[in-house]
Order: C-alpha cells, then sequence, then structure tokens
C-alpha cells in the first residue's frame, strides 16, 4: 500500500535539520519500497506492506536513532489523502474571503493527528478566541480556514496547547502530494 509519513517540527528555522536523502534512506533501511520525499518539510512517500498502526512506531523509533531527536510521525494512506484533500469542510464563499483580505499568503492548512482529535478538549482549549478564524474537526483531521497568516493567527496558536500537538499542512502541499500519489 502507499503511504505518506508527515514528520512534525523538522527543518523549520534552522533547527532540527534532516536532509531529505538521509531521511529517504532510512526508509529503505526499514525496508519500504520506493520512498521520495516532497518538500523540506518532511513529507516521504512510500510503499509497504505493514499495516498503518504498526508504521508510526516503527519509524519513529529508527528516526530518533538516526537523527538523535524526537519528531512524532503522522501516516495516511494515499487513499485517505484523496479523502482529505476532498473532504474541506468550508464554504466557496468563506474561502474567497479570506483570500480577499491577503491574497499572499496560505489560507487552508490541514492539522493530522494519528488519533481522532477530541472535539470537547479542542472546544475547550479554543473557547477564548472570538477572531475570524475558522476550524472543523472530520476524525483525525483539524481543518483550518485562516483571514491572514498562520503566523498571525491567534487560533492556531492555541493548537501548540493540545497535549498532542499535530503537524499540519497548507492545502496547496497536501494537493501536491495527492498528486504524486495517483
Amino acid at each position: 500500500m502507499k503511504y505518506v509519513a508527515f514528520f512534525r517540527g523538522i527543518n523549520i528555522g534552522g533547527k532540527n535539520i534532516v536532509k531529505m536523502p538521509e531521511l529517504r534512506q532510512l526508509f529503505n533501511d526499514l525496508g519500504f519500497q520506493d520512498a521520495t520525499t516532497y518538500i523540506q518539510s518532511g513529507n516521504v512517500i512510500f510503499t509497504s506492506d505493514l499495516e498503518q498502526h504498526k508504521l508510526v512506531p516503527l519509524i519513529e523509533d529508527r528516526f530518533i536513532k538516526q537523527f538523535a531527536f524526537q519528531s512524532a510521525v503522522v501516516i495516511r494512506s494515499s487513499a485517505e489523502i484523496v479523502k482529505i484533500v476532498a473532504s474541506l469542510p468550508f464554504e466557496a464563499v468563506e474561502i474567497e474571503q479570506a483570500v480577499s483580505e491577503n491574497p499572499a499568503v496560505e489560507h487552508l492548512y490541514i492539522y493530522l493527528s494519528n488519533d481522532p482529535f477530541d472535539i470537547e478538549m479542542v472546544s475547550r482549549i479554543c473557547a477564548s478566541y472570538n477572531g475570524k478564524d475558522k476550524y472543523q474537526i472530520i476524525n483525525r483531521e483539524l481543518y483550518l480556514l485562516c483571514f491572514q497568516s498562520i503566523r498571525d493567527s491567534k487560533l492556531a496558536a492555541l493548537f501548540t496547547k493540545f497535549p498532542q500537538p499535530p503537524t499540519s499542512r497548507n492545502l496547496k502541499t497536501l494537493k501536491k502530494i495527492m498528486r504524486a500519489i495517483q
């Protein structure tokens, strides 16, 4: 089965540097096939006969041994990537409104977790937020619509308070990954 591994917090701001050839080699050393990387933020497309739930501990353990720091990894199958992109929960008019406020930045982000999001916990953490940004949870994905840059989003900043912070990718990146796996 074809999968995508999304690493959290590598090659950001000059910290936790991982060269993509070394990351691909890690996947090859684990016996996975067809390992390719997409952009420097730690997206690895690969093929494996293992079940999805067995991949995370295997990859995270090898990653720590090879790179001497921890980076959480989230796995999705190729079919799940297609579904994530197709399940965008915001109306076109909402997206157009956000883009019109700041056309120079990305506005749609998907936060990925290995486990379903705890809706009550997310609601509690985000209860103090009263801006324009919006989020929707669909199982193991949290979709975020930012009206300004994600760097300026007070709602996105609250997501760092989750007990297990998820990893995020913008919709443009996920669409490119989807095209690469099809």
